[in-house]
Parts: C-alpha cells; structure tokens; sequence
C-alpha cells in the first residue's frame, strides 16, 4: 500500500475528482490537500447525538443535517472543510457532494483539531454569508460553546454547561446539553496536589 504524505499539492479541480474515491478523508486549504484525522469513541457518540437529535428535530422542515462525510465549500476553489456536523436550509444546496449555504456548523473539539476549529476554519466559517451559528463541542470535559451572528453581523460568544438547554436559533431547535452527551465517558478531573 502507497503511504500518502500528510498533506499533498493540487488544484480545486483534480482535488473534487480525486477526493470522493479516497478510502481518507481530505480537506483542500488553498491548494494543499490536508488528511483527516481519526476520531475517538466519544467524538464519535457526541456527532452521532447531535446528528440525531438534529435530524428528528428537523425532518419535517426543509432543512439538511450532515455528519462527518459531507464537505463544506467555503470558497469555491480555494477552501473545503468537512465538519462534524452541517444543516443547510437553504434551497439553493443542490449539489450531491458538498454544502454551500450552511447555517449552521458544529464542530467537536478533539486535541489534534482545536487550534484550527477555532482559528482558521472558524476564520473562514465567518466569511460565509448564510452561516449563523458556528457551535465548539468539547469532549473531554462537558461544555459547549456557540457563536452566533448578531443582527449587526458581529460574532457574539455563549457558553453552556451540562445542566442547561441550548438553543439552535437558527435552525430553532433546542437541545438539553446532557443529551449531547449521552452515552459519553468524562475523563476524569485531574487531582489538585497544590492543597
């Protein structure tokens, strides 16, 4: 077996071919071609709960939900992002491979992806018009926290904990953080030695 660099040079055009037959995910940074990596059991439950609570929420609405496998085009040959979880309501997203107009972006923090979730992808996630909420999960430890565009088109942080409720405004779904993490193992605390 061919052992691919981690990360490899190519245009939009050869990346939209050559991805989809791929046994690997992809993402394309302006023309570098980024592997994937692996998740862990509890990334895995926590973009599984959302996805379902998500889809029985929304499957009688006109909206999409998309876990894992769905790329999102930020910039039409220049970004391409997989995140955990896309919803698009938008009429207009009408091509088999990937989501154009999200409203919604959730990614689940794993220590391998965090720096980029909430730097350079949420850099770019901001720049899409239609993108409403952009919403960090962590899986260590219970916390979610959502950015939302504000009616001036600022990006306003909330943050939640395991005993509350959260509400999706743009897709006007809410969700009980504990449900998130159903079935997920904590790591436990790590011991304070300093008292």
């Amino acid at each position: 077996m061919l052992a691919l660099p981690d990360s490899i040079l190519m245009n939009a055009e050869e990346y939209l071919v050559w991805e989809p037959t791929q046994e690997q995910r992809y993402e394309y940074w302006d023309g570098e071609v980024v592997a994937m990596s692996g998740g862990t059991r509890n990334h895995n439950r926590v973009c599984l709960n959302l996805f379902k609570l998500l889809d029985d929420t929304l499957g009688d609405r006109s909206c999409e939900v998309y876990i894992v496998d769905v790329k999102v085009q930020l910039e039409p040959g220049q970004k391409y992002f997989y995140p955990d979880v896309v919803v698009t309501c938008d009429e207009r997203d009408t091509d088999p491979q990937l989501v154009q107009f999200p409203c919604l972006i959730i990614e689940v923090l794993s220590p391998s992806t965090e720096a980029a979730d909430r730097g350079k992808k949420f850099a770019k996630y901001r720049q899409s018009p239609t993108l409403q909420e952009y919403v960090l999960v962590q899986v260590t430890q219970p916390g979610v926290e959502v950015f939302r565009r504000n009616e001036q088109g600022k990006w306003v942080l909330s943050e939640y904990n395991l005993d509350e409720k959260l509400l999706l405004e743009s897709v006007n779904v809410e969700i009980a953080i504990s449900d998130l993490y159903r079935q997920v193992q904590f790591e436990p605390e790590p011991a304070d030695d300093s008292v």
